[in-house]
C-alpha cells in the first residue's frame, strides 16, 4: 500500500489502537491534518482541537493517567512545539505515558533558522524518555511502534516524535511494524530477585513499627489491591505521597493519608517513629520527606521501584528491590504467608490509633476566616459527588486542600501535577479524563490563579461536548505564594494580589458553558450535585478568604516533626 508519510502516521497510530489525539494544526503539520481529515474519521481517530498546545498536552496526560495507556498530542513546529514543553515535562516528572508528535521545517531547512524552526528534539531530550526525529517516511511505522513501546514500558513517560514537513508528503510503501528494538533498551519483566524479597520479609518479621509509604508507582503498576493485601497481612499503616493518593482507599482503617510538607499529622509522625519503612514506587522527594538527612532516622528502609536510578538517589536504603511494584508486593505477601506471619494487635497499632485520635479535632474544625471553609468545601464535594467520580486539581493551595481533606476511594481517580507542580494543569487534564471516561462524572478543583492560565479551553470543552465541572477556589490571590510570603517574608505580599479577576460566571457563559456563584454550603452542594449530570461544562465560583492557609505545614528544610499547625 503506497501512501503519504502523513497517512502512514495515521495508520501507525491506529495500529497502536489510538482513538483520540489532542492538538492544534500549523504550517508544518498541514499534511498530517489533511490525512486526519481524509482517513482519520474512517479509521476511528478522533481529533480534539485545543486552544493552546500546553492544554493539548495536559489533555493527553489526563487521558493517559486514567486509561493507563499513552495519550497522544500534536503541535506544529517552532512555537507550537515549544508550547508543548510544560505538558511534556509534567508527564515526565509524574511518569505518565504520552506521545507528542511535532511538525518540523523541511529537512533541507533544518539548522538554517527557518521560519518557525526550533530544535524541539534538543529541547525535549531532558524531559522525555526518548526524542525521535524522522529523516525518511519509511521510518514511520517502526518509529511510532518504538515510541509507544518506550512510553508504556518499564518506568513510563513521554516520547517525542518530530516529523519534518516534507516527510509527511513523501510517499512510502506502508507495512505495519512488528517487533522493534532500540539499542540498549530492554523491556524488563518486573520480576523481583528472590534474595532481596527474602531479606525484606526478614526485616518485616523483626519490625515492631512498620510503615508503608505508597507512591505513584503503585498506581501506574496497578498494584493497589496487592498493597492493601500486604498492609493487612503485616499489619502496617499506609501513608501515601501526593502521587500515591488513591493507592489505598482513604476510608481504610490502615490509611494515614498523605505524608510530607502538607501531610497529615499522623502520617508524618508515623514516618518519624517507624522502625521500618517500606517505600513502594516513590522517589523520596523533598516535599515528601522534609529534611532529607533526618528522614526515617529510626527506620530501616526497603525501597521498591522499577527504575534502578531512583534507588539510593536521594536516600540510602537497606534493601533495594528493583521490580514492578505489583510483582514485588505479591512476592513479599506470598513469602510472608509461607513463613506463617501472624496478624496481631500490638503497641504500634495502639500508637497509630492514638495519633489518629490526636489530630481528629483539628481536621474536623471547619472554622473559616470570613467566607467558606476550604476543609468543609472538600468534605461537601466528597459527600455530594458519586463515588465513581474522577477528580483533577490545579496547583497551589487548592491542590493541597484536596490532598488533605478530599478522600479518594480508588486509584486513577485523583489526577494532579505532582513533580513539576504546573499551574493550569487541572482544567485541561479534566477534559482529557472526561474524553477517556465519558460515562463518569469529572470534577476539577482549581484556584483562580491556576484556572486563569488555561481557561481559554472552555471553548474546547463546549465545542467538543466535554461536560466537566470546575470548582474555582476564588480568593483573588496567588494563594500558596502569598501563604509563604505571610509565613516567611513577614507579610510582604509582593505581586500575589490578582486584583480584578473575571466574573467567572460571565466568563463561563461567554464560552457557552454554565456558571454559578455559591455563597453558602447549601448552594455549593446543590451546584455540585447538579454537575454530576451536566450536559455542558459547569464552572462553580466558590469564594474563600485570601487569609486561609493550608495547614499543617512543614517549613522547608525542617523535619516532619517541626510542623506549623496554626497561622
Amino acid at each position: 500500500m503506497r501512501i503519504s508519510g502523513a497517512k502512514a502516521v495515521v495508520e501507525a497510530l491506529k495500529g497502536e489502537n489510538v482513538e483520540v489525539i489532542f492538538g492544534i494544526p500549523g504550517g508544518s503539520t498541514i499534511p498530517f491534518y489533511d490525512a486526519i481529515y481524509e482517513i482519520g474519521e474512517k479509521r476511528g481517530l478522533r481529533h480534539i482541537l485545543a486552544r493552546h498546545e500546553q492544554c493539548a498536552a495536559h489533555m493527553a496526560d489526563g487521558y493517559a493517567r486514567v486509561k493507563g495507556i499513552p495519550g497522544v498530542c500534536t503541535a506544529t513546529s517552532g512555537p507550537g512545539a515549544t508550547n508543548l514543553v510544560t505538558g511534556i515535562a509534567v508527564a515526565y516528572m509524574d511518569s505518565s505515558p504520552m506521545i507528542a508528535i511535532t511538525g518540523q521545517v523541511p529537512r533541507s531547512m533544518i539548522g538554517r533558522d527557518a521560519f518557525q524552526e526550533a530544535d524541539i528534539v534538543g529541547i525535549a531530550t531532558p524531559i522525555t524518555k526518548y526524542a525521535f526525529q524522522m529523516t525518511r517516511a519509511s521510518e514511520i511505522p517502526d518509529t511510532v511502534k518504538a515510541a509507544f513501546m518506550l512510553a508504556n514500558t518499564n518506568r513510563k513517560g513521554p516520547v517525542l516524535i518530530d516529523i519534518p514537513k516534507d516527510v509527511f508528503y513523501e510517499e512510502v510503501d506502508y507495512m505495519e511494524a512488528e517487533n522493534v528494538r532500540i539499542g540498549g533498551y530492554i523491556v524488563k519483566s518486573g520480576e523481583p530477585h528472590p534474595y532481596p524479597i527474602k531479606r525484606a520479609v526478614g526485616l518485616i518479621l523483626e519490625s515492631e513499627r512498620p510503615l508503608i509509604i505508597a507512591g505513584g508507582g503503585v498506581i501506574s503498576s496497578n498494584a493497589s489491591s496487592e498493597l492493601v493485601k500486604l498492609a493487612e497481612l503485616i499489619p502496617a499503616p499506609v501513608a501515601t505521597t501526593l502521587m500515591g493518593k488513591g493507592s489505598i482507599p482513604e476510608t481504610h482503617p490502615l490509611s494515614l493519608g498523605m505524608v510530607g510538607m502538607h501531610g497529615k499529622g499522623e502520617a508524618n509522625l508515623a514516618a518519624e517513629e517507624a522502625d521500618l519503612i517500606i517505600a513502594v514506587g516513590m522517589r523520596f522527594n523533598d516535599r515528601t520527606v522534609g529534611k532529607l538527612e533526618k528522614f526515617g532516622e529510626k527506620a530501616k528502609i526497603i525501597h521498591i521501584d522499577i527504575d534502578p536510578a531512583e534507588i539510593g538517589k536521594n536516600l540510602g536504603v537497606e534493601i533495594p528491590i528493583v521490580a514492578d511494584a505489583r510483582k514485588a508486593l505479591e512476592a513479599i505477601s506470598e513469602r510472608l504467608l509461607e513463613v506463617g506471619v501472624k496478624k496481631k494487635e500490638n503497641e504500634w497499632s495502639r500508637r497509630i490509633a492514638e495519633l489518629k485520635e490526636k489530630f481528629k479535632d483539628y481536621y474536623n474544625n471547619e472554622e473559616a476566616k470570613g467566607a467558606l471553609s476550604p476543609k468543609r468545601i472538600m468534605k461537601i464535594l466528597r459527600s455530594a459527588i458519586p463515588d465513581r467520580s474522577i477528580v483533577t486539581t490545579g496547583v497551589g493551595q487548592n491542590q493541597m486542600w484536596a490532598a488533605l481533606h478530599f478522600q479518594v476511594l480508588e486509584p486513577r481517580t485523583f489526577i494532579t501535577s505532582g513533580g513539576l507542580g504546573a499551574m493550569g494543569f487541572g482544567f485541561p487534564a479534566s477534559l482529557g479524563v472526561k474524553v477517556a471516561c465519558p460515562d463518569r462524572p469529572v470534577y476539577n478543583i482549581d484556584g483562580d490563579g491556576s484556572f486563569l492560565m488555561t481557561e481559554q479551553d472552555l471553548a474546547t470543552a463546549v465545542v467538543e461536548g466535554i461536560p466537566t465541572v470546575t470548582l474555582v477556589m476564588d480568593n483573588r490571590v496567588l494563594g500558596m505564594v502569598r501563604q509563604w510570603q505571610c509565613m516567611f517574608c513577614d507579610k510582604r505580599y509582593s505581586e500575589t494580589d490578582l486584583g480584578r479577576v473575571p466574573d467567572f460566571v460571565k466568563l463561563a457563559e461567554a464560552y457557552g458553558a454554565e456558571g454559578v456563584r455559591v455563597e453558602t454550603y447549601e448552594e455549593l452542594e446543590t451546584a455540585v450535585r447538579r454537575g454530576a449530570n451536566a450536559e455542558v461544562p459547569l464552572v462553580i465560583d466558590v469564594p474563600i478568604s485570601p487569609d486561609e492557609k493550608v495547614l499543617p505545614m512543614v517549613p522547608p528544610g525542617k523535619t516532619l516533626r517541626e510542623v506549623v499547625w496554626f497561622g
